[in-house]
């Protein structure tokens, strides 16, 4: 038996059970690709930290701030974030409902971890982020996806919803602004929702690392509007909103004994988060927040361009996004599907997209695009999708 078998045989089977991000898989194929590659495939900001934010963060390890935290994060950051929830989102929460973690992603898949497992099921409408699918299959839950109709910009459909919710839900994930649609669930859908969650003693996991990303209108959290709060658990970070993503900073809020399992579980996977990154975030939350509404007022004028260019090529259309900075597109016309669609733009074209197939059944026909860009790449990548899109016609 040689060494390979063995340990192929030593790995778990949910190793088996998980599916490869097409974001990841379109981004490994650009990292290969040569010359002038336009990359509209990663939503991250492409933007700099603040200045101010860097500063802190480098004075508070130089001051021996560099040692381990309490598992939930230090005192003066969680009473921060709590001060933000109800200033930002209207969501009232005290210190000790939230507990700080390695970005938005780690929250996600702590409280997953928390609330479910084998016989549990996990609801996810679609088109949705795909690690949601295999942060529950890792915790041994059945993930139940709900696709969202094209009709209506994959607008919240609670009817839908509602009707995959049961006796064996723990939890339902509810993504607004969404990634990848950039659609903003309307609150009486997200109301009705809940209502059901709740009725079933399941939880609801308000995904809002996009809330302060709202281009059309103001931005409430889930948890300050529907008569269930208790249910509803809020995950945010610093990642998009201050363009830390490699600070790693995220945090989950919400009732006491889900965040105090949260942080019980942290205990045993990373023990608590970066100091400094703490101390960064810290900083930003609490300091000048003119670069928050510099960066969201570029998104939102590269949200115009992309909308304006995308209705003069043949072929494709996008609704409008909302929020986030994500653009999503139905290249249905176009032949092939989605993923030989991007596979072709960027061999061909130099454009990196990435699948619409990738982020659930219901994003067939659809590519992604993020316009975390500068005005000149994203108008460069459009162009060339219209060559392609008018070539192929």
């Amino acid at each position: 038996m040689t060494e390979t078998t063995e340990t192929a045989r030593r790995l778990a089977d949910r190793v088996d059970n998980l599916e490869r991000s097409t974001i990841r898989v379109m981004f490994g194929l650009a990292e290969k690709a040569e010359g002038d590659i336009v990359r509209l495939e990663v939503g991250e900001p492409d933007f700099d930290t603040p200045g101010h934010v860097i500063d802190a963060a480098a004075e508070a390890a130089r001051a021996g701030e560099t040692h381990y935290t309490a598992n939930a994060g230090i005192p003066e950051l969680r009473e921060a974030i709590a001060e933000t929830m109800a200033r930002e989102s209207g969501v009232e929460v005290g210190p000790e409902q939230v507990t700080v973690t390695n970005g938005a992603m780690e929250a996600l898949s702590l409280a997953t971890l928390a609330l479910a497992g084998p016989g549990d099921e996990v609801v996810v409408p679609t088109p949705a982020w795909p690690n949601y699918v295999n942060q529950a299959r890792i915790a041994g839950a059945t993930p139940v996806t709900v696709p969202l109709a094209s009709e209506t910009g994959f607008d919240l459909d609670p009817e839908r919803v509602v009707d995959a919710i049961g006796e064996e839900t723990a939890m339902v994930i509810l993504t607004s602004p969404s990634n990848p649609t950039g659609r903003v669930y309307e609150e009486d859908a997200i109301e009705e929702v809940v209502a059901a969650a709740a009725a079933h003693d399941a939880y609801v996991v308000a995904d809002e690392v996009y809330g302060r990303l709202v281009y059309d209108r103001d931005f409430r959290g889930v948890a300050s509007y529907t008569g269930y709060p208790e249910n509803v658990l809020t995950v945010d970070s610093c990642s998009k909103t201050y363009a830390m993503t490699g600070w790693r900073l995220g945090w989950l809020a919400g009732p006491q004994e889900v965040v105090d399992a949260v942080s019980h579980i942290g205990e045993s996977t990373t023990a608590c988060t970066s100091s400094v990154s703490q101390y960064a975030a810290l900083a930003a939350l609490t300091g000048p927040q003119e670069p928050v509404a510099e960066m969201k007022s570029a998104f939102e004028a590269r949200r115009d361009l992309v909308v304006e260019r995308i209705a003069e090529i043949p072929g494709v259309s996008c609704a409008n996004p909302e929020g986030a900075f994500y653009a999503f597109l139905d290249v249905g016309d176009l032949p092939g599907t989605s993923f030989e669609v991007a596979k072709k733009l960027l061999e061909e074209y130099g454009v990196v997209t990435v699948p619409g197939e990738g982020f659930g059944d219901a994003g067939a026909g659809y590519l992604r695009i993020s316009f975390a860009n500068s005005e000149k790449r994203i108008e460069t990548g459009i162009g060339r999708l219209e060559e392609m899109a008018r070539a192929v016609q």
